[in-house]
């Protein structure tokens, strides 16, 4: 069983590259994309089911993680779904690209396969944090009943949803570094990637938003000097989901064209 939680952009190119020969079983909060993928999908040759899922609810979650378990052995979760700073105000953005993540990795730490392996989609601006080691390491090891709480994420304390997004990204890195431990305990593993600028819909969206131009100028500094494509992603979650990935745990591996080497690098 692979479980997928988006079902557009980087969600449907994984679901792609990784699901043949397995159920997939596809998450999202918008009913209708489920159904377009989904028929995509079975067009295809996949075997696929879907659910509705509100990734920013316990409920919601604690269901999908059951439902998956009921059709097999979980071997496979990506966790894809999110919202970007174009989409959503930072409240939005903290429920479900923070609060979401940490509330699948509990869930799915119950019910994955030994052997089984996660991807948690974090982004690049988690890279580009600065974030104090007191407050990072409360994003990693808080109880995640209790994350939201912290005085650090209160109403007001975080100007604008690109901030947001930011520290939600890097809360997502050093969760999964935490969650390593105890997905180990059940003889699986769990990673994230954090993609750069990425040509999806949402991509899209934040190109045309207020960042466009600063995003455009980072691509066009790199290493690749382009966009990535969901398929440079999905060639990563294949990467770290196989048997050639074993010993890799608790990592985040930075999928980005080069932009975050290009700021570090000094210009010659």
């Amino acid at each position: 069983m692979v479980v997928i939680t988006g079902a557009g952009g980087m969600g449907a190119a994984v679901a792609h590259r990784i699901g043949a020969g397995s159920t997939i079983l596809l998450a999202d909060f918008d009913e209708a994309a489920l159904e377009r993928e989904r028929a995509t999908l079975a067009a295809a040759g996949h075997d696929v089911a879907t659910r509705v899922t509100d990734v920013s609810s316990p409920a919601s979650v604690d269901d999908l993680a059951a439902d998956a378990a009921s059709r097999g052995a979980v071997t496979t979760l990506v966790h894809t779904a999110g919202v970007s700073p174009v989409q959503a105000p930072v409240e939005a953005i903290m429920r479900v690209d923070l609060y979401g993540t940490a509330l699948m990795l509990d869930a799915f730490a119950e019910v994955i396969s030994p052997g089984g392996s996660a991807v948690c989609i974090s982004s690049m601006a988690g890279t580009m944090a600065s974030i104090d080691q007191a407050f990072e390491a409360k994003l990693a090891n808080t109880p995640t009943d209790e994350l939201l709480a912290l005085p650090e994420l209160s109403a007001g304390a975080i100007p604008d949803s690109g901030i947001a997004y930011t520290i939600a990204k890097r809360g997502n890195q050093v969760r999964v570094r935490a969650a390593s431990l105890a997905w180990g305990r059940r003889g699986a593993r769990v990673n994230s990637i954090s993609p750069g600028v990425i040509s999806t819909p949402m991509g899209a969206a934040e190109l045309a938003g207020p960042s466009g131009e600063f995003m455009r100028a980072l691509v066009d500094a790199s290493g690749t000097g382009r966009l990535g494509t969901p398929d440079d992603i999905a060639n990563a979650v294949a990467f770290l989901t196989s048997r050639e990935a074993s010993f890799v745990t608790g990592t985040d591996l930075l999928v980005d064209g080069g932009v975050i080497a290009s700021l570090i690098v000094p210009r010659a």
